[in-house]
């Protein structure tokens, strides 16, 4: 987004104010990519790699502005919104991520997936045997475990995001982490120190 600063601040406003003003004054719609930008990029590093993250973030944020008339402005927090459409996208290259997760469980190392470990926490997520057992999983259920494990997004602001009934994302998560902690539990690969790591979002 570049152009012209905001016409008035937009740090009090909340989200689905800021969108709603910037039917108006479009230049607002700025605020909101500020707030939000740098966890939509982060998630999709994480799903990608860095170069796609940069394309998946600025195109989640030129659709969300083209579709902004469509927002429901009941929903005071767009983070739901922005995730979903980045979900879309990132969806779009499936196979560029269930490929690096395989390489990354056959060889423990791919130049995409160490992008993933930029931060200390994020050492469980490069492990090869959780990359193998999230490349197994299907797309969907692949997509409502990462939202809530590297989203933080709760239950309804996952079935928001993707459009579907809450109890779909409690099924699927179910089945996800259930997959997860099976494939952890027969790879001779993962240690009982390992199993120390093992993610909450796994239990």
């Amino acid at each position: 987004m570049t152009g012209p600063p905001p016409a008035r601040p937009t740090d009090g406003a909340d989200d689905a104010d800021v969108v709603a003003q910037s039917l108006d004054e479009p230049e607002l719609f700025a605020g909101l990519y500020d707030r939000h930008a740098p966890d939509i990029h982060r998630y999709a590093a994480r799903r990608l790699g860095e170069g796609p993250a940069d394309d998946i973030t600025a195109e989640t944020f030129l659709i969300a502005f083209r579709t902004r008339g469509r927002y429901d402005t009941t929903r005071r927090l767009a983070r739901p919104w922005l995730y979903g459409i980045a979900a879309n996208l990132i969806g779009k290259h499936r196979r560029t991520e269930v490929r690096a997760l395989k390489a990354l469980a056959r060889t423990g190392h791919d130049p995409v997936a160490a992008s993933w470990s930029d931060r200390a926490d994020d050492r469980i997520a490069v492990q090869a045997p959780l990359a193998g057992a999230l490349a197994a999983l299907s797309p969907g259920d692949r997509h409502v475990l990462l939202l809530v494990a590297w989203a933080d997004l709760g239950y309804q602001e996952v079935a928001d995001a993707l459009r579907i009934p809450l109890g779909t994302v409690r099924s699927r998560l179910n089945r996800a982490r259930r997959k997860v902690r099976e494939a952890l539990s027969t790879d001779p690969a993962f240690t009982t120190a390992e199993q120390e790591l093992t993610p909450s979002w796994t239990k």
